[in-house]
């Protein structure tokens, strides 16, 4: 039985989607004006767990991951550029595509953009206005009235009192209420813009996402994720759009990953301490990326540090040293780790208990196989389909285990080989010295050899 933290009502509740055997997810993506760093990271591979358990689970999951290709900060990095918007956006989409496929993060099933739903957008606005929710400025700006929605805050526990008491008044602003936001804006000269009731303009970052969910899913979602930071605004604001414009609730569950923090200090471009994903790839390889990510809680914070990373490529090394040489096979004996598993996932997603399953069979793999290499093999297969769930241990042992970070000089794999035969030949010539010279000369080169009954193979330390 799953269970899931719901952010909406503070408690551990049982996963019900709102039709049984399917689940509508929705996920905030990304705003992309640059590359993707590790925050990024982190919603892209939490919430592809997520799908890959509820579909391993039986559900049928329509999984829906929206991109931010208008906004202030697209339209400012443009203009810093002197380049089309359009021209930008095209060029970070490719590279979060690329980033995501390089963390082993499975497509969303679509991934709307802002600029191919204006006329959803237009359409929410317009049902607001209808409704009371909304008001048209005379310069062509729409706005949302916060007062008019009852149970704002709800998501984010603020009361519209204190929010009242804390918000600060714009020079010459003419919204109703200082807490009030934009749904629609009049165009600025130069900016891109496109035509309404209400004069050229574009909309406001909240309203994208409720026009672009809805669309895709419908007037509930059974899931709706992102990052811990977007609770508030950006999501109590996505509650009060979508449900003064359908009069229907929005979604039954609400998911939310924790924060990224760098050496225990919350990650900040202006401290310096700013990672993107690329610049992580070049020393680590990316399924030791997402073993970090995954070895903490998704609602826990995650700390990234080199220990942290270099405990995430020890266990790996451990997992696919004790598949190396052995060919999946079916059969039982694994059922216990596979219900262990289970109940670690339907434990809101627990990955690090999940983690420590796949430990435990490991040392079982490797007691057994001394003995036993057939049921070893069945081990291994129980593993692998584990850890597929997890979106890891899905390379051939050998390729991993001879990975090499981009940023990391030595010996290719070629050179590797042929000093390996130089001292099998070495070896069996019985000229131990140069045998020993060469495997430290491949440990100097953070090589690593083991010599086993099926021959001699090689790692990189």
């Amino acid at each position: 039985m799953l269970k899931v933290y719901n952010d909406l009502t503070n408690e551990k509740e049982r996963f019900i989607p709102l039709e049984q055997g399917k689940v509508r997810m929705y996920v905030c993506g990304m705003t992309v004006y640059d590359l993707c760093h590790l925050g990024h990271a982190r919603v892209l591979v939490v919430f592809d767990v997520i799908c890959r358990y509820l579909r391993a689970s039986g559900f049928d999951v329509t999984y829906i991951r929206n991109i931010t290709d208008i906004d202030d900060k697209i339209i400012n990095r443009a203009n810093e550029n002197a380049e089309p918007y359009g021209e930008l956006t095209e060029r970070f989409i490719q590279a979060m595509h690329e980033d995501a496929a390089a963390l082993g993060v499975l497509p969303p099933d679509a991934e709307p953009r802002a600029t191919t739903h204006i006329d959803q957008i237009i359409a929410m606005v317009t049902r607001l206005i209808e409704n009371g929710h909304a008001y048209a400025l005379d310069n062509g700006d729409v706005y949302f009235s916060v007062a008019s929605f009852r149970g704002y805050g709800r998501l984010s526990g603020k009361s519209i009192e204190d929010l009242r008491a804390g918000a600060r008044v714009e020079v010459n602003d003419a919204k109703r209420e200082p807490l009030d936001f934009v749904l629609w804006k009049a165009a600025k000269p130069g900016e891109p813009s496109w035509a309404s009731p209400w004069g050229e303009g574009r909309p406001g970052w909240h309203i994208e996402c409720s026009a672009m969910s809805t669309c895709c899913l419908g007037d509930t979602l059974d899931i709706h994720g992102g990052g811990a930071d977007l609770t508030f605004p950006h999501h109590e604001n996505e509650i009060a759009q979508s449900e003064g414009a359908t009069g229907k609730p929005f979604v039954r569950y609400w998911l939310h990953n924790g924060f990224v923090r760098i050496n225990d200090e919350k990650m900040s471009k202006s401290l310096g301490n700013f990672f993107t994903v690329r610049e992580i790839l070049r020393h680590y390889q990316a399924e030791e990326i997402r073993y970090f990510i995954l070895s903490s809680h998704y609602r826990s914070p995650l700390n990234y540090d080199e220990e942290h990373l270099q405990n995430a490529r020890a266990a790996l090394t451990r997992f696919y040293t004790a598949l190396r040489d052995l060919t999946a096979a079916d059969g039982s004996g694994a059922e216990a780790y596979l219900e262990r598993f289970n109940l670690a996932m339907d434990d809101d997603f627990n990955t690090p208990e999940a983690l420590a399953v796949l430990f435990d069979l490991t040392r079982e793999i490797n007691r057994v196989r001394r003995s036993d290499d057939g049921q070893a093999a069945i081990l291994a297969a129980a593993l692998i389909r584990m850890g597929a769930v997890l979106g890891i241990l899905q390379q051939e042992p050998e390729d991993y285990l001879r990975g090499c970070p981009m940023d990391r000089q030595g010996l290719s794999d070629q050179e590797i080989d042929a000093l390996i035969q130089q001292r099998l030949e070495a070896r069996a010539a019985r000229n131990w010295a140069e045998a020993d010279r060469i495997r430290d000369q491949l440990k100097a080169g953070d090589v690593l050899l083991e010599d086993g009954p099926q021959g001699t193979s090689w790692r990189r330390v």
